[in-house]
């Protein structure tokens, strides 16, 4: 007979607190910066934020070779990817969409470290605000909650 095991319940408390890194896109800084705030604060809820080192990357394409550096170091048990990629004119929303999760997807494949997707990928300014405000469906706090359950799940 099969059983329902839990991996992360709603009051996830870790011990110790994970050292995690929490990388962010400086393109669509007011976007990426309520992703930041959005993650920072579901951290701070459960007692991670003291553990958290925070970097920037220049752009979402950038997010997966610095999250696989960075899981590599041997120092962080998770990393959270924060970033926005807003459709515009060209097919350029495709390619950096579909090579942002690929890489993510490898990177923590590779090194069996838990890399978060915290992407946006919108077709509005708008949609992308939405997804970035200041309230439970922040997707920064998703991406945070993610990494963090999956860090938890790895240490069974």
């Amino acid at each position: 007979m099969s059983k329902h095991i839990a991996t992360a319940p709603a009051n996830l408390q870790l011990t110790p607190a994970p050292k995690l890194a929490l990388l962010v896109s400086r393109f669509n800084p007011d976007v990426t910066g309520g992703l930041r705030n959005g993650a920072l604060e579901w951290l701070k809820e459960r007692g991670i934020d003291e553990s958290v080192d925070i970097y920037e990357a220049p752009g979402a394409f950038e997010l997966p070779i610095m999250a696989q550096h960075l899981a590599r170091k041997g120092i962080y048990e998770g990393v959270i990817c924060l970033g926005c990629v807003i459709k515009g004119d060209t097919a350029h929303f495709e390619f950096i969409s579909l090579g942002v999760t690929i890489g993510i997807m490898q990177a923590q494949l590779e090194t069996n470290v838990p890399v978060s997707f915290g992407i946006l990928t919108t077709y509005t300014e708008d949609q992308a605000v939405t997804r970035s405000r200041s309230d439970e469906h922040n997707k920064g706090r998703e991406a945070a909650a993610a990494c963090v359950e999956t860090v938890a799940f790895l240490r069974k």
